[in-house]
């Protein structure tokens, strides 16, 4: 099974990169200089910042459908950043260097099938999730802090 991961679409994030500390402390943002390697890593690009960067610490809807899935938890995401991470059969290193929990959702947006996982063995783990043929996609959060990272479909 080869699957596509994806980060999240920059264009989300664009009315708040260059804003000043009070206008996104009023939208409920706050900008957080990294100061530790692989402390922050970006949805976006699905990397961690380095040390002496800025990221963006905001809360974000990743499970927007009406179910009692809906869910949002924190993020980071870098200022300024490129494209969205977008490969096939490529997993990136911020997920290879975490514990995972890898979730199934299926076309109505009800979780299917969820494990946990060491992220340098996503596959093994990911690849029958997508063979089910109830799962629609995976959305993958960093297990110790809960927070969405990155969501995954057949390639």
């Amino acid at each position: 099974m080869t699957f596509r991961i994806t980060g999240l679409p920059a264009a989300d994030f664009a009315h708040l990169i260059g804003r000043p500390d009070a206008e996104l402390a009023a939208l409920g943002v706050s900008r957080v200089a990294v100061v530790a390697p692989n402390a922050a890593p970006c949805r976006i690009t699905l990397d961690d910042a380095a040390p002496g960067e800025t990221v963006l610490l905001l809360n974000y809807e990743h499970q927007p459908a009406d179910t009692p899935y809906r869910s949002r938890h924190a993020i980071f995401v870098r200022e300024g950043t490129g494209a969205a991470f977008d490969a096939v059969g490529v997993v990136p290193a911020a997920l290879r260097r975490r514990p995972l929990s890898v979730r199934a959702f299926d076309a109505g947006h009800l979780m299917v099938d969820a494990d946990l996982v060491d992220g340098a063995e996503l596959e093994r783990v990911l690849e029958p999730m997508l063979a089910r043929p109830d799962t629609a996609y995976v959305h993958l959060h960093y297990a110790k802090r809960g927070c969405y990272a990155a969501k995954a479909v057949r390639a």
